[in-house]
């Protein structure tokens, strides 16, 4: 294990040091966008992939004279794929970025790389609160699972809910909305009756919910990851859950943009917490919604989709700054950007690189004979406090 790792850290501190020479000669600017295309999680590498292609037919292939090339990959959501893809794409490819990682385990795998080889990484998807710390050369352009789950626990504990089940996907997000919401939420004089965690592939979420069911909580907070609501949302109505008066209040994942429609009138009443709806009324959250959906076939932007376009941005406008430069001055250009983005007003934390964005509560309505997250609360400047603890 340590010769390996030994001979990746001389390969990339090689293609480091072949880097510049390298990109003087090409007059490209590469991106690696890495995202799981096939397998459990596909529909946030759709998402991942389908934004960054919106974002680059949006405002042109061309950046500093340099052509823009995107690269994508499929790592099926494997961290050992992950890992090994990001090598090819900084030794053999000589990326200036790497992008995507669509779950925590994927980024956390790719962070030494970034490290060793001066890549910037601008993380698109994954939550967990420590990414950044990971390595000095991420940057990040989702959220963060903290920010949302305290504005979530912050409104629960004012709208009568007293006692709640937490069930989460275990690992690293769902334990992250576990304890940050839990914290928050006894620290507001809310009780937590049990604490619940489901495998993160191939989860069957009805024994978990009998145990819900049993508990008789005022509410059932929850997480899962993207794409896998719908499950959830059919054996919490299968049960009867909701036919027991015990609300369902969840992390914005659970009712995801592009799978809602899809979960019927059981969505209809939840209450999530997340920085994104695709239902935001903004100008420039409408015209990306009718861009994305009329480049893929009539598909919703979700949460995963905004985090590439921002993240695409992020790139663009720090590539323009350094001219087509990579490694640190390309990384440097990317902190502390301030934009408007379809998700409201954000910034890059110069110190964190973290995103700092407002927060909404949502609850699911039907508008026009479709199930939208329709925002009735916002907490603005919302930043990580998984960082400020």
């Amino acid at each position: 294990m340590h010769k390996r790792n030994f001979m990746l850290g001389c390969s990339l501190a090689a293609a480091t040091l072949l880097a510049g020479t390298a990109m003087a000669q090409d007059n490209t600017f590469k991106i690696g966008l890495i995202a799981p295309l096939t397998g459990p999680f596909a529909s946030t590498g759709k998402q991942l992939e389908a934004a960054a292609r919106l974002y680059i037919a949006q405002n042109g292939d061309t950046i500093a004279g340099r052509k823009v090339q995107l690269i994508v990959k499929d790592d099926t959501g494997v961290p050992d794929v992950t890992k090994r893809i990001a090598q090819e794409l900084v030794v053999g490819d000589k990326v200036h970025v790497l992008a995507g990682f669509g779950l925590t385990p994927l980024a956390l795998a790719t962070a030494p790389i970034a490290t060793q080889s001066k890549t910037p990484m601008v993380v698109m998807a994954a939550a967990t609160s420590i990414i950044t710390e990971a390595s000095p050369f991420i940057v990040r352009t989702s959220f963060t699972v903290p920010q949302v789950v305290t504005v979530l626990a912050d409104w629960a504990t004012k709208n009568n809910i007293k006692k709640v089940v937490s069930l989460v996907t275990d690992y690293a997000p769902g334990i992250d909305s576990e304890k940050f919401f839990n914290q928050r939420f006894q620290a507001n004089g809310g009780v937590v009756v049990e604490m619940l965690r489901v495998p993160l592939r191939s989860p069957d979420f009805a024994p978990f919910l009998q145990k819900v069911r049993d508990a008789k909580p005022d509410a059932l907070f929850t997480f899962v990851p993207a794409g896998q609501g719908s499950v959830l949302m059919k054996q919490f109505t299968e049960r009867g859950l909701d036919k027991a008066g015990i609300r369902m209040i969840a992390e914005g994942s659970v009712t995801d943009d592009d799978i809602l429609n899809g979960m019927g009138e059981a969505a209809v009443g939840v209450v999530t917490a997340h920085h994104y709806s695709a239902h935001h009324k903004s100008e420039r959250n409408k015209k990306f919604v009718e861009a994305f959906g009329k480049a893929n076939g009539g598909l919703r932007p979700n949460f995963m989709g905004v985090g590439a376009y921002d993240g695409m941005r992020v790139i663009y406008e720090a590539a323009k700054a350094t001219k087509g430069q990579g490694g640190e001055p390309l990384l440097n250009a990317m902190k502390g950007q301030v934009f408007e983005s379809p998700r409201g007003p954000m910034y890059i934390d110069a110190q964190t690189r973290d995103v700092v964005h407002s927060v909404y509560v949502r609850r699911v309505e039907r508008i026009d004979n479709q199930l939208w997250n329709v925002e009735i609360q916002t907490t603005t400047d919302v930043k990580d406090i998984g960082k400020t603890r």
